[in-house]
């Protein structure tokens, strides 16, 4: 009999679900994508039946379920923190009891349930999928139970994490503060920060270092007077608006250079933090392997920097850094609890973890519409020609195939594809397609064999998890950050066949082996999971066609009017509040 292990990330924010089967991971997915509310942080009873029902298994066939923190730890720092202190503010959120009882009330399960830390979770779910027989490990986010940032090291099965930070020191919370300053949201706008800080000069580097100080070894202190997390609305104090002398951004209002030049000094300023603990983890640990979780892991351009000027010569971060990814941990932890040994050996290749649907459903539900479809089945050369053939005629392609992605990137199944040589296609889809910010970039997603001729990058990427510099010779404006940079993703026929294909005819057509590859969805919505989130999201938006497994279905001859039903329906709100960093 197979060992049937459920991880689980639930009750705070991004909650998941993840199933090991004999120390492989077969299944994951994100409770957002089933219930289309972003960051949902319910219980995964979704996700969770997903999970069951990809491997044929039921609740009973599970051993253990492993849940990602420790209740008890997390309360503690909740009521230092002020919450829950009198009764009117009290509420079922604060019961240490309470993941326990939703897993056995909401998901029915009545087996052993296994108590994670947050960051152990963090460490685990980056470094037994990492494939590197010992690494050191850095997990860097906003809080766990207690913990912010860590340090450690994996050996064989055994993984140590030998020092941490402490909340309220968070380099997480730092970064999040900034990102509220800026009038983006907390939890959700971090990764606009990063994109918008190449438009800028780190002119506010001087004054944002005095944010934080650094200490001993691995640790550092955050200037609490600049700070109003604990108490406030907000993340930030007025002390930070005296000592930055610009007031902060109003939500959704002009973006001024000074704004380009906050952002882009934030950065340089965090990445001088990660790479000097960076240092210091290699002089501890003396190894030549990093892994990296958390948050603040999913920052590419910090990741570039560490691995390019840093001491480590390999680096693995988790591809799902945030707290989805600790569902994989967990069951990873769970699993070496239970046996005495680490899980799979092998580096993960891939996220395509979550739901696939059969052309038979896809086309059953076309029918069902007014759709006009073009149908290729058993015909995968005429489809790509023909996907690729539009592609090069500069249509915008929403691009669904088989099993969805784990984690917050789309990675050619659940993706919007373009050609990066069109010099409009980026304002194109920033504002007809997406419905977001301007500056905001695309990501490329290149063939594994032709990215030297193109990035300057000599390793796979393909989580699209770091930045390096456009070196072709083709003008690729599309994908080309104003700083010259781009956050390439690796295609390889092994793990992703139909989207190298597809990458394999456009190069054959336009001589560019290169897409512009965007997350299926539109602003404030999760990526689509089904064939019916995705074609809501075609009529909702100017995407030109949308290839559905074996089946296009063109803008141009169809009368979306009559789909009027799809275009009224009711957008879901976040899980989360963004505001000011979730605590609870």
């Amino acid at each position: 009999m197979s060992l049937n292990i459920i991880g689980i990330s639930a009750l705070y924010h991004d909650s998941a679900c993840a199933l090991l089967q004999d120390g492989m991971l077969t299944a994951a997915a994100q409770e957002e994508r089933f219930t289309r509310i972003k960051h949902d942080p319910a219980v995964p009873a979704k996700a969770f039946l997903y999970c069951l029902e990809q491997a044929g298994l039921t609740i009973t066939d599970i051993d253990c379920l492993a849940y990602y923190e420790r209740p008890e730890k997390k309360l503690a720092r909740q009521l230092w923190s002020g919450y829950g202190c009198g009764p009117e503010e009290f509420d079922g959120r604060l019961d240490p009891k309470r993941p326990e009882q939703q897993i056995r009330e909401v998901l029915g399960f009545e087996g052993p349930i296994k108590f994670f830390d947050h960051h152990q979770s963090h460490a685990a779910s980056t470094y037994y999928y990492s494939g590197f027989e010992s690494a050191a490990v850095l997990t860097v986010d906003g809080v766990g139970e207690w913990a912010t940032t860590t340090y450690g090291k994996g050996v064989g099965a055994k993984l140590d994490l030998f020092e941490e930070v402490h909340f309220p020191h968070s380099i997480g919370l730092l970064y999040s503060t900034i990102t509220n300053y800026l009038g983006f949201e907390v939890n959700e706008g971090e990764y606009k920060v990063m994109g918008l800080a190449p438009y800028g000069k780190p002119v506010f580097s001087t004054k944002l270092r005095k944010l934080i100080r650094m200490e001993h070894d691995g640790q550092f202190q955050l200037e609490l007077k600049y700070f109003d997390f604990l108490q406030g609305d907000k993340m930030y104090s007025q002390a930070l608006v005296d000592l930055m002398g610009v007031p902060a951004r109003v939500a959704e209002s002009k973006m001024e250079q000074v704004h380009a030049d906050m952002a882009r000094s934030l950065q340089e300023v965090l990445q001088e933090i990660l790479l000097e603990k960076a240092r210091y983890l290699h002089d501890v640990t003396g190894m030549d392997n990093l892994c990296m979780a958390g948050g603040v892991a999913l920052n590419c351009v910090a990741n570039g920097n560490i691995l390019k000027y840093g001491p480590f010569k390999k680096l693995f971060v988790q591809p799902a850094s945030s707290d989805s990814g600790c569902a994989l941990g967990a069951a990873a932890l769970a699993h070496v609890d239970i046996t005495g040994r680490r899980p799979q050996n092998e580096p993960m290749q891939h996220v395509y973890l979550g739901p696939s649907f059969t052309q038979s459903e896809i086309t059953t539900m076309l029918e069902a519409t007014s759709f006009n479809a073009h149908h290729f089945a058993g015909d995968t050369e005429g489809l790509l020609t023909e996907v690729a053939t539009l592609l090069s005629k500069g249509k915008v392609i929403g691009w669904f195939q088989g099993r969805m992605e784990f984690g917050p990137r789309s990675l050619g199944t659940r993706s919007i594809l373009a050609d990066p040589r069109d010099a409009d296609m980026r304002d194109r889809i920033n504002a007809m397609v997406k419905k977001r910010e301007g500056f905001r970039p695309f990501a490329p997603a290149v063939l594994a064999e032709r990215v030297r001729d193109h990035f300057d990058l000599d390793h796979p990427s393909p989580f699209m998890l770091e930045t390096c510099q456009v070196k072709s010779a083709l003008d690729l404006p599309a994908i080309t950050h104003v700083d010259g940079s781009a956050r390439v993703q690796t295609v390889s026929q092994e793990t992703n066949e139909r989207f190298a294909k597809l990458l394999q005819y456009f190069n054959a057509i336009t001589g560019c082996p290169i897409l512009l590859n965007t997350s299926f969805n539109v602003r404030g919505e999760p990526i689509v999971c089904t064939p019916e989130d995705a074609l809501r999201c075609f009529v909702t938006t100017d995407i030109d066609c949308l290839v559905l497994g074996d089946s296009i279905v063109n803008r141009s001859e169809n009368s979306l009017e009559l789909m009027a039903w799809m275009i009224n329906f009711q957008q879901k709100s976040s899980g989360i509040v963004h505001d000011v960093y979730t605590f609870i």
